[in-house]
């Protein structure tokens, strides 16, 4: 899949995000082996526990649609921030180690990768010894 097409959607994804209480808005168009491409938002609760950040909405609705291999994540947020603690860790766990662009609202990017994000992550593997 081309990366501007990935971009695209994430851009896209951001538009739609329920942020009525940070007024921050993050997309993110995730992309399979197979590629397809799933996208998502951020979706903010007054409960502020239950808010749930882009990266998830569109890894959780890859899984629940069946897909367990991941090409490549972009993150679209009006600043370039990268992934929070949580998505990091989730996307870790889910993805492994994967390419992740991260592109602020000017369409300016950078490139890293889920093991830049979170070095010496923590997985399964820690859990079986």
């Amino acid at each position: 899949m081309n990366r501007k097409i990935l971009i695209e959607k994430a851009q896209q994804a951001r538009k739609r995000a329920y942020a009525k209480y940070s007024n921050f808005q993050v997309g993110a168009a995730l992309e399979t082996d197979g590629g397809k491409i799933y996208q998502g938002c951020n979706i903010e609760n007054a409960s502020y526990s239950l808010t749930i950040c882009a990266e998830r909405t569109a890894l959780f609705t890859a899984i629940a649609a069946g897909e367990r291999h991941f090409k490549h994540l972009v993150v679209a947020t009006e600043n370039g921030v990268s992934p929070c603690g949580a998505c990091r860790q989730v996307i870790w766990e889910l993805c492994g180690d994967i390419p992740i662009t991260i592109v602020d609202k000017e369409g300016n990017t950078i490139e890293t990768s889920s093991s830049e994000l979170l070095p010496k992550a923590f997985g399964k593997q820690d859990l079986d010894s």
